[in-house]
């Protein structure tokens, strides 16, 4: 499917875009991958990075997602699309709501917009847990975000064009991950690990993992899904642990915005819960005007790479919390395994 087509990711010079580039022609030949961010000057890092003849077919261009006629542009004959442009800090949300408002949800309606312009075909947004009963001025924004793509579906009308969204716990090891601050700390001596609170959880995902979730997704998609992976928890006490079992742990207390727990499906969305053998599916609580193939998951339970799902109960719950964990050994020999130097 991906083969000899045109695919732009924004935000593809973080950490998420550029290990999406190393998936994408490792297992694919794409006509052309097109990295639409902001910052010039990562943009000039990530093409020395990726300066071989195997990334002949990387494009870059400059832009942001606030500007919606830069993405009508920089779309122009490109068939998938990977929305991972977002402000991200949880505390920086809290003092500064109307950047990430302008960012994540304008941002999101203008490359909606753009994209029915130019009649991409798939269109998948990445999310976040926070999205889940947020309590934050980040996730509530991606939650906005959220429902903007998914309702994106019912202005398609007879055009073969698809908005889904991924949703998924925090990266390991990506930029804002507590891995390279941990990591850091360790290797400078210092003399304790902050953690918030001791009773913390987190899911846990690697890049890679979520990089080939979000490509999988594409294939399952038939617009208007949430789509989340299932992954194990982390008590990040246990994390510290992992990194040195021998420096200590201060609880500093938690951050504005910060939740002990996270949650990627609460009990009230469990009606429109699909599971599946690795990943849950939320249906759109809408129902999209002539579409009948969007209406097909729901009746057959069946997706389009034919995995068969069931429904969820009604106390259905996804959280942090009441979820499979990985204790100290596991995590180490995971973080060593994906080759963190512990």
């Amino acid at each position: 499917m991906l083969n000899n087509k045109s695919i732009l990711i924004t935000g593809g010079t973080g950490s998420f875009g550029q290990k999406f580039v190393i998936e994408l022609f490792k297992k694919f030949k794409p006509k052309k991958v097109i990295i639409y961010s902001r910052d010039e000057m990562k943009q000039f890092q990530m093409q020395q990075k990726f300066s071989s003849n195997k990334y002949l077919n990387l494009r870059y261009i400059l832009g942001d997602v606030r500007d919606c006629e830069r993405l009508k542009l920089a779309l122009k004959d490109v068939k998938f699309v990977v929305h991972a442009a977002a402000l991200k800090q949880v505390p920086a949300a809290e003092y500064n709501p109307s950047e990430f408002i302008q960012t994540n949800i304008i941002g999101a309606e203008n490359l909606i917009r753009a994209c029915l312009y130019n009649k991409v075909s798939k269109i998948i947004a990445l999310s976040t847990d926070k999205a889940a009963n947020p309590i934050n001025l980040y996730g509530a924004t991606k939650l906005v975000s959220d429902k903007l793509f998914i309702s994106a579906n019912n202005y398609v009308g007879k055009e073969s064009i698809k908005f889904s969204v991924v949703r998924y716990g925090n990266v390991v090891g990506s930029r804002g991950s507590v891995v390279p601050l941990f990591l850091k700390f360790n290797e400078e001596k210092k003399k304790y690990f902050p953690i918030t609170d001791k009773d913390m959880t987190r899911f846990w995902i690697f890049l890679e993992e979520g990089v080939n979730f979000v490509i999988k997704s594409l294939y399952r998609m038939v617009g208007g899904e949430i789509f989340i992976p299932k992954i194990p928890s982390i008590n990040v006490v246990d994390l510290a642990k992992a990194i040195n079992r021998k420096k200590p742990i201060k609880f500093v207390g938690v951050r504005p915005g910060e939740k002990i727990h996270e949650a990627m499906c609460s009990t009230d969305e469990s009606k429109q819960v699909i599971i599946f053998k690795d990943h849950i599916l939320i249906l759109p609580t809408i129902q999209f005007f002539g579409s009948k193939e969007k209406l097909k998951l729901k009746n057959k339970l069946i997706n389009p790479i034919h995995e068969k799902g069931k429904r969820a109960n009604k106390s259905f719950e996804y959280n942090s919390k009441n979820n499979v964990f990985l204790n100290v050994n596991q995590i180490y020999k995971k973080l060593v395994d994906y080759g963190f130097k512990v």
